[in-house]
């Protein structure tokens, strides 16, 4: 019996089923949908697109900000002198300066005095708090007559941005009338309210005419002269007046001081992105300078003949320490300072009163009784 061969066979269903499952899987992929894409991821991504595009608008904006500044500044120099001054600031808002009342000061008269035709300066006077009682609903001619009293007056000159109504000035005027003295202060032409543009000249010309309507009226008793930041700049250019003419002061109080406008502004936190610029000596301290700022109390050391007291804080940030410090070893070298009491007090960072609150320090009558070499009663 002959062997039958079937792999013949066996090949060719082999071949048709193999045929048919490729048929099959193609058909299959011929027939499958496209994946469609997530809407989750699409949306993300045109966040992720949209948000990169307003990041790289605003970088580009802000260096073309940044960019333009300087020669904004250049070319229009009156910018400077506000962002010196800052006199357009007034801090607090909303305070009647006519009613010093209102911040507490209730032994204090408010008044007006005319340094030129046409010129209104607000003043404020506050006399030693043990004539508080007697000071209420008293007119301005009591409270003129109380500067004959033996009573020393402290003449204070603010700095830049505020008001005579600013707190922390308010808080050194209560300090000083309970320690005895009467404290007259002012708010220069273009601050506050009282007419007039800002300068230096102006600034200067303001100091001198009240601290001589002071002086005619206090006798013999003794007047100090106290400026704080942009204030000790017109404080020395007081003094310096006041030495040269022959009759300085009785004493200078020179609180958080710089040497001059140029070295403070380099020094300004608001400079720190500028300082370091090519030209930044001619984009702004020039343009300083052509506003006729200068406020050199470096230079007015060598022209001051009065005992000088310096006061400053570690942590000022507004006006640095070295500043301070520096104009003090300017004055240890001057020869108009010569035999006279020059003395520097540091306050530690630790304390915090950085550039407006020394007035807290409880060393402070200390302080001023030793240099001035009067005894105090607090009130």
């Amino acid at each position: 019996m002959r062997k039958r061969n079937n792999s013949p066979a066996v090949d060719h269903d082999s071949s048709v089923t193999t045929s048919t499952v490729l048929d099959s899987g193609a058909h299959l992929r011929c027939c499958r949908r496209p994946a469609e894409p997530d809407p989750d991821k699409a949306m993300v991504r045109r966040l992720r697109n949209g948000l990169m595009f307003k990041v790289k608008r605003l970088f580009l904006w802000m260096l073309g900000v940044y960019i333009a500044i300087p020669f904004i500044i250049k070319l229009c120099p009156s910018i400077q002198a506000k962002l010196v001054f800052l006199n357009f600031v007034r801090v607090p808002y909303f305070i009647d300066l006519k009613k010093p009342q209102d911040q507490g000061l209730n032994h204090t008269f408010n008044f007006y005095f005319q340094p030129e035709d046409g010129v209104n300066v607000g003043v404020w006077h506050t006399v030693p708090a043990v004539l508080w009682k007697d000071a209420q609903g008293k007119d301005q001619a009591w409270y003129e007559s109380t500067l004959e009293s033996s009573h020393p007056a402290m003449l204070y000159l603010h700095g830049n941005a505020g008001t005579r109504g600013g707190d922390h000035r308010v808080q050194l005027y209560k300090v000083l009338s309970s320690l005895g003295y009467h404290v007259v202060t002012f708010d220069y032409r273009g601050w506050g309210d009282s007419e007039g543009s800002p300068s230096e000249r102006a600034m200067t010309a303001d100091a001198i005419f009240l601290y001589n309507w002071v002086k005619q009226r206090i006798g013999n008793n003794p007047l100090y002269i106290w400026g704080h930041s942009l204030g000790t700049g017109v404080a020395t250019n007081l003094v310096r007046y006041l030495c040269d003419t022959g009759s300085p002061p009785d004493a200078l109080i020179l609180e958080s001081p710089f040497t001059n406008i140029r070295e403070e502004a380099k020094s300004h936190p608001f400079s720190m992105i500028y300082r370091n610029l090519p030209g930044f000596d001619w984009f702004f301290l020039d343009a300083i300078t052509a506003n006729d700022i200068r406020f050199a109390s470096d230079e007015n050391m060598n022209h001051i003949s009065c005992p000088l007291l310096i006061l400053h804080a570690e942590d000022d940030t507004v006006v640095p320490f070295h500043l301070g410090k520096k104009l003090y070893n300017i004055a240890t070298q001057s020869k108009g300072l010569s035999g006279h009491k020059v003395q520097f007090i540091p306050f530690p960072k630790a304390l915090g009163y950085k550039h407006k609150f020394i007035y807290r320090s409880p060393e402070l009558p200390h302080i001023l009784s030793d240099f001035l070499g009067t005894s105090h009663s607090q009130v």
